[in-house]
């Protein structure tokens, strides 16, 4: 296996040009943030901006973690991988990933200073400081379970590369995630069972069909949580049409204004009033 690394400082935009240095040296794996990455699919792993301290969050990117090393290194050898490319912060940190993975020695290692500008290494040290934001190159899709309840916004990109094969020059376009990590300086946040629950009624009650809406549980998880909703319907609806509309309303409002993935949403009708 021919291992590459990307080297640059905290916040200074490695993630965001992880998938164009990876093009132009003709790399499909990258191993950022202690997820390994096909392209644009998370292969295996969890961000290690999921850990609750920014101490934690270091182990997890070198990999110290044991169930954390032995699922890269298996999923690595699944994936029969000819070229890698892994991202640190520095020599040290890539060279002790490369060591605790077991990927051998780093043919080439390429820093943030070949591939940007001073002016958008700034930028990307004022997004990450001033504003809490960290890219991770791949889809929002593929990474939302892993920030179930946290805030994060799609980032599309139109990238130009050359390939190191040759001296011809690619365009693509692609989409990365912006993220704000558990750990935080900018603080922390919890939504509460109680705004789930007004967002979930606002939503619903706006429905044509529904009379109101009497109760709504909630179950969490880890990375999501279930509803369950008791509903008034006025007499003479669909319920299966009505039921279809219920379930959308929340599945938008609360994936956008929260975050928050959801499992399940199970609807009981407990009463049907006449309107006059």
């Amino acid at each position: 296996m021919q291992v590459y690394a990307f080297v640059g400082k905290t916040g200074t935009g490695k993630s965001y040009n992880a998938l164009k240095v990876a093009k132009s040296l003709d790399i499909k794996y990258i191993i950022d943030d202690a997820i390994l990455i096909n392209e644009t699919k998370v292969v295996a792993g969890r961000s290690a901006k999921t850990e609750a301290s920014k101490i934690a969050s270091v182990k997890a990117a070198i990999f110290l973690y044991e169930d954390r090393r032995s699922e890269m290194i298996k999923a690595i050898k699944k994936e029969k991988i000819d070229k890698i490319l892994i991202l640190g912060t520095s020599d040290e940190m890539v060279e002790k990933i490369a060591e605790n993975l077991k990927l051998g020695k780093i043919e080439k290692t390429i820093y943030i200073e070949d591939v940007a500008s001073p002016e958008k290494i700034e930028e990307a040290r004022k997004s990450r400081y001033e504003e809490g934001k960290h890219v991770v190159p791949v889809p929002t899709f593929e990474i939302k379970k892993q920030f179930s309840g946290y805030f994060m916004d799609p980032l599309r990109m139109f990238d130009i590369f050359r390939r190191e094969s040759s001296n011809m020059y690619e365009a693509e376009s692609s989409e990365k995630t912006i993220i704000r990590p558990t750990y935080s300086y900018l603080g922390k946040f919890v939504i509460s069972d109680n705004v789930i629950k007004q967002i979930v009624t606002c939503a619903v009650e706006r429905i044509d069909g529904v009379s109101r809406v009497q109760k709504v549980f909630t179950e969490k998880y880890i990375d999501g949580m279930r509803i369950e909703i008791d509903l008034q319907i006025v007499f003479g609806v669909n319920i299966p049409t009505l039921s279809t509309h219920v379930k959308n309303a929340i599945i938008h409002e609360i994936e956008t204004m929260t975050g928050i993935n959801l499992f399940g949403i199970e609807i009981n009708i407990t009463s049907i009033v006449k309107l006059k």
